[in-house]
């Protein structure tokens, strides 16, 4: 399982797909997550702006990522 560090207090579903190099555009993004693609912490989530913290999971096309504060490191 992959960490990803983020410097805020969250990070939307979309924007993390892009960030973690999971899809090439926010197109791409859009698509996976209406297409129910993606989970968040075992659920399938189709909202593309779903707030993600530290300590949430994401799992898309066989790669699991989890957030982390930067801080945490």
């Amino acid at each position: 399982m992959e960490k990803v560090k983020i410097r805020t207090d969250f990070i939307k579903l979309d924007a993390l797909l892009k960030f973690a190099a999971m899809v090439g555009s926010g197109g791409e993004a859009k698509m996976a997550i209406a297409d129910g693609l993606v989970s968040v912490n075992g659920e399938v989530c189709t909202m593309r702006g779903k707030k993600l913290k530290p300590g949430d999971t994401v799992s898309f096309c066989g790669e699991e990522l989890t957030i982390v504060n930067d801080e945490d490191s």
